[in-house]
């Protein structure tokens, strides 16, 4: 994944801009966040289930060489076929394989973050395959040619009006802004789609060490249709995902939903073990539907260097996506504006984590430090402690900007001085009383004008605290005199 040309400051400013997509961030962040209050809400044993799963995770990935290993021999023994991909370029190289040997010539992919992070869909179109996203969200981002705003929802940045007009130029249907009636002509197209295709691709939300079931979460059924109907499905899976048994995957279920849509649990929960199996001399009966092979792709891309790390608690993550909404720069600028696949604050984590240099390196500084991420994540991910560490590594490797470099240099100086901080503290009350007006500053020349351009600043007090507060020990000193 490359990191785009246009600084975050000018992605983010750019984003501030766009009325309609403020319009659309603001319905969907209230939807999400009320949905998702209600829903834990709802569930009596949540904080206990929320350590529970934590657990699990921290269990799974301190022992994850092992997992692995039994994961793979589990889908190995089920007939399916593991592959290892160390980065991008070889998980493309060896779906694109496969997809070469079977002659395929369409293919559907049920949505997988894996796919967008390793650029799939262009290595898959250069060697002269047509793919199709079948999540309606992804199929509409995909027509615009853009990549998801969302983890769950790729298209929310969109508004109805929006997806109308997208339609109705890439697809040739009739102008509606009816959901509905969009879903209905979508769908039909996509039905066709499934019953050609010669390869089915998806990710894979959860793997299960213990019997190789691949876990599969859907609200649209495009999951079951992309993975049963074509004779191929590759399933693209990150190293982390994975869960010791089915028991610890009914906890993360019981999450996941929640976090995400608001939902008990999604509308399709697809666990797939293995291709299809054949009749046999022996009489076993076989089965009518399924692929004819299933192949894993077991994708590093940085993940085992992530978890050699100081941030290897962002590996926890499920992808529920419950931290952005909650986010208040998220709130404001949307996902695009982040510049990777993975957005919000989870995003301004793994993606510096998961990618070597320091291209993403203005991530981190893509967060107010709230904590309000940490609290709604169902892991209880400590995000502001790693986007604080990254702050710090991108400050050490020379990253953050001259003028805060100079500006914190000087700072430095003065503090590290009683004498010199006086006069510091002097000179500042004079020149912020010198630009105030009323006792507010509403204008300062830059870098500090980002301050000033959204809210006002108090000029600096006439007697700065350490002065008052001698003032005040001498007054007590003389009454008890």
């Amino acid at each position: 994944m490359t990191a785009p040309s246009i600084p975050f400051r000018r992605r983010a400013a750019q984003a501030l801009a766009d009325p309609t997509l403020q319009a659309a961030l603001e319905r969907a962040v209230e939807h999400f966040n009320t949905n998702r209050a209600r829903a834990m809400g709802g569930l009596a044993n949540a904080d206990a289930l929320r350590d529970h799963a934590r657990r699990v995770r921290a269990h799974t990935l301190s022992r994850l060489d092992h997992y692995l290993a039994q994961f793979a021999n589990s889908v190995e023994n089920t007939g399916g076929h593991v592959h290892w991909a160390h980065d991008a370029a070889e998980a493309n190289r060896i779906v694109c394989d496969l997809a070469a040997s079977h002659s395929v010539k369409l293919a559907v992919k049920v949505k997988t973050m894996v796919s967008e992070e390793t650029g799939l869909n262009h290595a898959l179109e250069a060697a002269g395959i047509q793919v199709v996203e079948t999540d309606l969200g992804e199929y509409i981002v995909q027509l615009a040619g853009e990549r998801p705003s969302h983890i769950v929802a790729p298209a929310v940045h969109k508004s109805k009006e929006e997806v109308g007009e997208l339609l109705h130029e890439k697809m040739g249907i009739p102008l509606t802004h009816i959901p509905e009636e969009m879903t209905a002509y979508v769908r039909a197209e996509l039905r066709r789609m499934f019953l050609d295709a010669d390869i089915g691709i998806s990710g894979v939300n959860f793997g299960v060490a213990e019997t190789g079931t691949l876990c599969l979460v859907t609200n649209e059924g495009n999951g079951r249709l992309g993975t049963t109907l074509p004779r191929l499905h590759v399933a693209l899976m990150g190293i982390e995902r994975l869960v010791p048994t089915l028991d610890d995957l009914d906890v993360m279920l019981q999450l996941l939903g929640r976090s995400a849509t608001g939902q008990k649990l999604t509308v399709y929960t697809n666990l797939l073990t293995g291709p299809r199996r054949f009749s046999t001399d022996s009489g076993t009966e076989g089965e009518p539907d399924g692929p004819d092979e299933l192949h894993v792709v077991l994708v590093d891309n940085g993940r085992s260097r992530t978890l050699g790390s100081d941030l290897a608690e962002v590996l926890y993550c499920i992808r529920c996506g419950a931290c952005l909404p909650a986010c208040p720069v998220y709130q404001q600028i949307g996902g695009h504006a982040y510049g990777g696949v993975y957005t919000g604050p989870v995003g301004s984590v793994l993606t510096p984590a998961m990618y070597e240099g320091h291209a993403w390196d203005d991530l981190p500084h893509a967060s107010s430090l709230c904590g309000a991420c940490r609290e709604v994540c169902p892991m209880g991910i400590d995000l502001p402690r790693m986007l604080l560490s990254l702050r710090d590594t991108g400050v050490r490797a020379g990253g953050s900007p001259r003028w805060l470099r100079w500006g914190i240099r000087v700072y430095r100086v003065a503090a590290t001085s009683p004498g010199r901080f006086r006069l510091a503290s002097r000179l500042a009350t004079w020149g912020t009383h010198l630009l105030a007006r009323g006792g507010w500053i509403r204008w300062l020349p830059p870098p500090l004008s980002a301050w000033t351009n959204h809210r006002d600043f108090p000029a600096f007090a006439d007697k700065p605290f350490s002065r008052q507060w001698r003032e005040r020990q001498k007054k007590v000193k003389a009454e008890g005199k």
